[in-house]
């Protein structure tokens, strides 16, 4: 799809982290932008709509030649995401679907209830892949580690108690989401290509130095506690299932972006 053509591109969940950088971009490219939200905003771009009731979504796909899948939960992902196909393929276009999951989501067991209470996620976005390998559309699926901006809010969390309780052997592979909207915004002007390479940050870190280095750039001094999770979940963790070394394609480190949130909060202060 060209900017010059009319049919808009649908970008679900675009109020959110990656959401909202997906939409500038395609903005940026020139691209018609449709965006999808729960909530009534201001402008002709937006409609609303609700992936969980089903309220509104044949609506928001209608004529749509592409859908960019930036919606997201802790839960409901598969249902969501069997809404949107279902009203997809109902509105005759036969919209290339672009989706957003995450690395690991087919290597974290949910053995258990504990396994799916903690990790559900991982479980609840493999769901969803499947569902759009097997909607009939054209599909694209990028999978992508944890953003930064999530390692921010787990850290910022953790640093509200007194003592903070590390899970111990977890390490992460954190990604910039601007990066990861790049990319989405690629795959949306590329044609269909199923599961796409994973889209991975550039250095492997343990949780605790994530975790230590928030506290160091906050000026915060705690004490990290290394806690031991179990189920077999969590030993995947342990193990790598959420990294991909492999495709350690991400430029931006967490210690980048660490130092960009320091430089804008200086830069608000009254002189």
């Amino acid at each position: 799809m060209t900017p010059t053509q009319s049919s808009p591109i649908l970008v679900t969940g675009g109020t959110g982290t990656l959401g909202r950088l997906v939409v500038d971009r395609l903005r940026a490219a020139g691209h018609g932008v449709r965006v999808l939200s729960r909530q009534a905003h201001d402008g002709p771009d937006f409609v609303v709509g609700d992936l969980a009731t089903g309220d509104g979504i044949d609506a928001a796909v209608a004529g749509a030649g592409i859908i960019v899948h930036c919606a997201g939960s802790a839960k409901g992902d598969e249902a969501k995401a069997r809404t949107l196909v279902t009203a997809a393929s109902r509105a005759g276009t036969r919209p290339h679907l672009v989706n957003i999951s995450v690395v690991g989501a087919d290597r974290i067991p949910q053995a258990g209830r504990f396994d799916r209470a903690m990790f559900g996620y991982f479980g609840a976005k493999l769901a969803a892949e499947r569902v759009v390998a097997e909607s009939g559309l054209p599909w694209t699926t990028l999978r992508a580690t944890q953003f930064h901006d999530l390692v921010l809010k787990v850290a910022t969390g953790m640093a509200k108690l007194p003592v903070v309780l590390v899970p111990s052997g977890f390490r992460f592979q954190p990604v910039d989401s601007g990066e990861v909207a790049d990319r989405m915004v690629e795959l949306a002007q590329g044609a269909p290509s199923g599961l796409v390479p994973d889209l991975a940050g550039p250095t492997v870190y343990p949780l605790a130095d994530l975790v230590r280095s928030y506290l160091e750039a906050e000026g915060k001094r705690r004490p990290l506690v290394p806690v031991r999770i179990p189920g077999k979940a969590a030993r995947a963790v342990r193990e790598g299932a959420v990294l991909s070394p492999d495709r350690a394609v991400g430029e931006r480190s967490w210690e980048e972006f660490l130092a960009g949130l320091t430089s804008s909060r200086s830069s608000a202060l009254p002189s």
